[in-house]
């Protein structure tokens, strides 16, 4: 098997806290992800990545290539590459990743790079959406008995899978999906209740969490999953009807990013440089 090219930012952005600027940083009190991870039945060794979009958002970036080729400048690497290397080191030896725009040169990149595991891919014939994607790349999978990580394809972020597939595992769910709480883009101003300013606040984090496009999926889940179409509008609210559906919130310090727009590439490079700054 050969050796990853190194990640770069492997070692300075997963305990990125609050002062240095996250994207998404959760309250202390969370108290679902322990220090020591927890142990499974069944270990999760394979993944999906869904790599089928437009980018749209983030032209001119994704012209000539798919969104998660991008690169973040200063990392050395695209997402895709730190996501492969991030499943590597938390024990996932195949990822089948689902492609439709560009897929071409997502291929002809991998066929070059040095991969620390097994990647096969997918090519959507037409536009299957979320759902439809997953369902596709599932039917790869090497082990369709066993459960599977999945990630869409523009998300960076660093934190322990295998305590969240142990939350999972815990709470008997069909789906895990993990939870973030992004920073809000704009200044907060805190006032009492005769509507004097208190104070001004930068980029507070949300009272919302929101899903973070990362999941622990069992293995029926793939069976539940729509031909066509999001999963988030059809299986998700099924399985939240029943109590099948978990949510896994990231720890304080997290760092998590999806990088969408050509604004948020340009925000994800000062906010890891940052971090990267403060290793050294």
């Amino acid at each position: 098997m050969k050796q990853a090219a190194p990640d770069r930012t492997a070692s300075y952005c997963s305990g990125m806290t609050a002062d240095s600027g996250p994207t998404a940083d959760l309250a202390s009190s969370q108290t679902n992800q322990p220090h020591q991870p927890r142990p499974t039945t069944t270990p999760v060794t394979q993944a999906v990545i869904l790599a089928g979009g437009q980018g749209s958002r983030l032209r001119p970036y994704t012209d000539d290539r798919p969104k998660p080729l991008v690169e973040i400048p200063g990392t050395g690497i695209p997402i895709l590459g730190h996501q492969l290397a991030w499943l590597a080191a938390e024990g996932v030896t195949d990822v089948v990743v689902s492609c439709g725009h560009l897929a071409d040169v997502l291929e002809e990149w991998l066929d070059r790079a040095d991969l620390p595991l097994r990647v096969s891919t997918v090519v959507e014939a037409e536009p299957l959406g979320r759902g439809g994607g997953l369902k596709l790349a599932a039917k790869a999978l090497p082990r369709p008995d066993e459960p599977w990580y999945a990630s869409n394809g523009d998300i960076w972020t660093r934190f322990s899978l295998r305590d969240m597939a142990a939350f999972h595992h815990e709470r008997d769910a069909v789906a895990t999906l993990a939870l973030a709480r992004p920073r809000i883009p704009w200044g907060a101003v805190e006032t009492d209740q005769f509507g004097n300013v208190l104070d001004f606040i930068e980029a507070p984090p949300s009272p919302f969490l929101i899903n973070a496009g990362l999941y622990v999926f069992s293995p029926e889940f793939a069976e539940l999953l729509p031909d066509v179409g999001d999963h988030e509008r059809t299986t998700f609210p099924q399985l939240a009807r029943g109590k099948r559906l978990a949510g896994y919130q990231l720890a304080l310090g997290v760092y998590w990013r999806a990088i969408d727009t050509a604004k948020d590439l340009t925000e994800a490079a000062k906010e890891l440089a940052a971090c990267r700054d403060s290793a050294q």
